[in-house]
């Protein structure tokens, strides 16, 4: 090793280096994933030369893996499965099947061995549950109806990627040298053993150790490192893998109380180590081999870019949704995921993928990661351009979200948004003999809302099509408690398009937005904070004039 080379200097260029691509990242709206990839390849051995021994690297990257899987069974939440209903399970597993026979087919098209071709197909199934759900956040849809189908889906994808780690583990090792009978059984005996023994300690062991634990937040996130590496450890001795280990820890753990309060500690940690695996995949990519794949890559990124969004549209369109809904959801499966990069690093560890179609994964990674992310941030704008050609995806009455005998009534107001702030308004209104039609995209508010017996149907505001299937012509008032500006000034244009000619009341938390609302045609403008700081104040003055006048006392209590 030269003199002039150091490890911690390295370490320390390579994280400024990452720390400043980040930077240039997020000003065009990329994920990390994307970046930290690209910071490979520049640092690698085609590059800069910072990774030239990349063991301390390798332990890190692997380490990032597990708590990465740990974090996925720590938070894997199948009620919300159970909650949409057969949507989530039909699209998962529907988007999940077509992926694979299609890609498969598209492989081996291309050249592709069979046992490579499963590999890629399956890779191009996975969906990235951590930037889809980052994505949606930062537009707050996902409390909306497609953000929930979605996040219902991926859970559906996270639990075929664990059942496809735990295969391919299980069968990569020594399965040429026994029968295909007595590896299945072998598999069968380690995996109920494991699974046994895991029980027991979620039963009598592990519930008062972390509720003890939990008396000192340092050393409850110690122990669940701890605990993920253990397992993890112990998986790969037993033959299955460490990414299964650590996905079964975060499982043993899902059920006690302190579930949230590990997984929102750990996130950070797991963003950091994720870090250097992107840097050692990006490392690992032979230029050469990359430009050998452009075609290849270009062809299924289009086929996953394309064909999946598709896929999740055809089948929630004959499940009774929107076209809008399909869409918006679908876009949500237009890339691959950390998960499929896990997978084909496992492929290549097993000896079942060469570094050619391992390129390829990781190339399809970047093109569809870079490009969906910009499909997502703009959906509204992508949906308003196809909407016409989206028809087919949507059936005569998409009955999931209309109520057509809501719609055929008549309401005093019509009301956008039932959070705290509207649900009040509704209910003052009610209160004064008021009828009032509430939408929201939250299907939870919309539960509790028809569980009061009051008036409410599905809608997101922001679908410029919703105006259509309202009650509008009876209505006198179209409220928006929305507190961003967008949406607002949509709920104004669209119900103006569709001919309501009553009063718009519309929200805004910032006295520019409140000036841009009343250029653009609403008749009264909401100020929730200035209002109700106004009326507290008034409230306060009130009160200390009806206060009777008391003698002051000398002393001191």
């Amino acid at each position: 090793m030269p003199v002039l080379y150091n490890e911690f200097y390295a370490l320390a260029a390579l994280l400024t280096i990452a720390a400043a691509a980040g930077a240039v990242g997020r000003l065009l709206r990329q994920p990390l994933i994307v970046t930290f990839i690209g910071v490979g390849i520049l640092v690698g051995p085609s590059g800069m030369g910072l990774l030239r021994d990349s063991e301390y690297i390798e332990l890190l990257a692997r380490m990032g893996i597990a708590i990465l899987l740990f974090l996925v069974g720590i938070r894997l939440d199948v009620r919300t499965i159970r909650t949409l209903g057969p949507v989530a399970s039909a699209t998962g597993l529907g988007q999940v099947l077509f992926t694979s026979v299609i890609g498969f087919a598209l492989c081996l098209l291309l050249g592709y061995s069979a046992v490579a071709s499963l590999y890629i197909a399956v890779a191009l199934t996975f969906s990235s549950t951590i930037i889809i759900v980052k994505l949606l956040s930062d537009k707050r849809e996902i409390d909306s109806l497609h953000g929930r189908i979605s996040v219902g889906f991926l859970i559906v994808q996270d639990v075929v990627a664990i059942l496809a780690l735990i295969l391919l583990s299980a069968f990569g090792g020594d399965s040429a040298e026994r029968g295909l009978v007595v590896q299945t059984l072998l598999i069968g005996m380690k995996g109920a053993v494991f699974l046994a023994g895991i029980a027991v300690l979620m039963r009598w062991v592990l519930p008062p150790l972390v509720r003890w634990l939990a008396h000192s937040q340092e050393l409850l996130v110690l122990f669940a490192v701890a605990w993920a590496m253990i397992l993890a450890s112990l998986g790969a001795f037993m033959g299955f893998s460490q990414e299964v280990g650590a996905f079964l820890a975060g499982v043993s753990l899902g059920s006690t109380p302190f579930r949230e309060s590990i997984g929102s500690r750990l996130v950070p940690l797991r963003d950091f180590l994720l870090l250097f695996f992107f840097l050692k995949l990006g490392a690992d990519l032979n230029l050469r081999l990359v430009g050998e794949q452009l075609v290849p890559a270009g062809l299924l990124s289009a086929f996953v870019l394309i064909g999946n969004p598709l896929i999740v549209m055809a089948i929630m369109g004959y499940m009774g949704y929107r076209r809008r809904t399909g869409f918006l959801a679908g876009l949500t499966v237009a890339q691959i995921s950390e998960f499929s990069l896990v997978l084909g690093a496992l492929g290549v560890t097993l000896g079942h993928l060469s570094q050619e179609a391992m390129a390829l994964i990781t190339l399809v990674g970047l093109v569809t990661i870079g490009l969906s992310t910009y499909m997502i941030l703009y959906s509204n704008k992508l949906y308003e351009w196809l909407a016409p050609v989206l028809r087919p995806f949507e059936r005569k009455v998409p009955y999931r979200e209309m109520t057509p005998d809501e719609a055929s009534r008549a309401f005093d107001v019509v009301l956008f948004g039932l959070g705290r702030y509207g649900s009040n308004i509704a209910r003052h209104l009610r209160e004064k003999q008021q009828s009032v039609l509430g939408v929201d995209f939250d299907p939870n508010v919309i539960t509790e809302w028809e569980s009061r017996g009051w008036d409410v149907m599905y809608g997101d505001a922001e679908d410029p099509e919703l105006a259509g299937s309202l009650p509008l012509e009876s209505a006198r008032w179209v409220v928006c408690t929305s507190p961003t500006l967008e949406t607002n000034l949509a709920v104004l244009h669209d119900v103006r398009e569709y001919g309501f000619r009553g009063r718009l009341a519309l929200t805004a938390h910032h006295h520019h937005d409140a000036h841009v609302l009343e250029r653009a045609g609403a008749d009264m403008i909401l100020l929730p904070y200035a209002d109700a700081a106004a009326e507290a104040a008034d409230r306060l003055i009130e009160f200390d004039r009806n206060l009777p006048v008391q003698g002051t006392q000398g002393g001191s209590a």
